[in-house]
């Protein structure tokens, strides 16, 4: 890292580096304020389309780390430009939360089941058995099939939760059609978040805690990635990988100081 360009721009994922659902990771409130006081610039990158980035921004404060809500984006937000720019003022229909909805609508689509465009599946704790149904008629008919990430399952404190990635193989297995991903470990997501803040890739680090979302992406859309121990991937398991990270730490934690001395 020393001999690298210097570092202009921090991309870091938010469950699993910042919190754990609700509980703050130790180190990650000092870590924003570090991004903040040197002058660097700086984007949460979420795979989580449930909420927006308002919803995130105050789920955050609750866990005592201040980022203003347009230092978030979101998977459901990264679809949206993907759609925009492929079909402007189309049509779709939608299975997921608020976040995706309100990304879709903020583009200008229309949701509807009536001969939509696309089918965008993100990810919700309320799948339905009727709207998966209607997902796999529609696309029959002719949608397009697009998903906001592959992510299998998700953490909770109550165990493993099935996430878009599941339900969009339930519907795949159906039909024998694969979506679309956007989200990580897509670098489309990347070069969207990028363009987004004006950002370079090679002033650019990737923080993440998943080998095979965070990190590849990272390295995928030519970034520099740093793993931290404290999320999906086990910290014994990152040499098993055929890719590794710029740099292996504990925590966020250890980055507070290593922010203004990489700038």
């Amino acid at each position: 890292m020393s001999e690298a360009r210097p570092v202009h721009t921090w991309l870091t994922d938010m469950d699993g580096v910042l919190v754990h659902e609700e509980d703050p990771i130790a180190g990650a409130a000092e870590f924003i304020e570090a991004l903040k006081t040197s002058g660097v610039t700086y984007l949460l990158i979420t795979n989580n389309s449930i909420y927006t980035p308002r919803d995130l921004r105050a789920r955050l404060l609750g866990s005592g780390i201040d980022v203003p809500e347009d230092r978030i984006f979101t998977s459901a937000l990264a679809t949206a430009d993907f759609l925009d720019e492929q079909r402007p003022g189309g049509s779709a229909y939608v299975v997921g939360e608020s976040g995706l909805i309100t990304a879709m609508h903020d583009i200008g689509y229309v949701m509807t089941d009536r001969n939509p465009d696309y089918v965008v599946l993100g990810e919700t704790r309320t799948y339905s058995f009727e709207a998966i149904t209607k997902a796999i008629r529609l696309i029959e008919n002719g949608a397009r099939f697009i998903a906001t990430t592959p992510d299998a399952s998700g953490p909770s404190h109550q165990g493993t939760l099935p996430a878009t990635g599941s339900v969009a193989a339930l519907i795949s297995t159906a039909i024998g059609q694969r979506p679309y991903f956007v989200g990580k470990p897509n670098p489309l997501m990347m070069r969207s978040a990028l363009n987004r803040i004006q950002a370079h890739s090679e002033t650019t680090v990737m923080v993440g805690d998943r080998m095979d979302t965070d990190i590849v992406s990272g390295l995928e859309a030519g970034l520099r990635t740093v793993f931290v121990g404290t999320g999906s991937t086990r910290p014994d398991d990152v040499p098993r990988f055929p890719y590794k990270p710029t740099k292996v730490v504990d925590s966020v934690a250890d980055l507070v100081d290593l922010v203004a001395e990489w700038a």
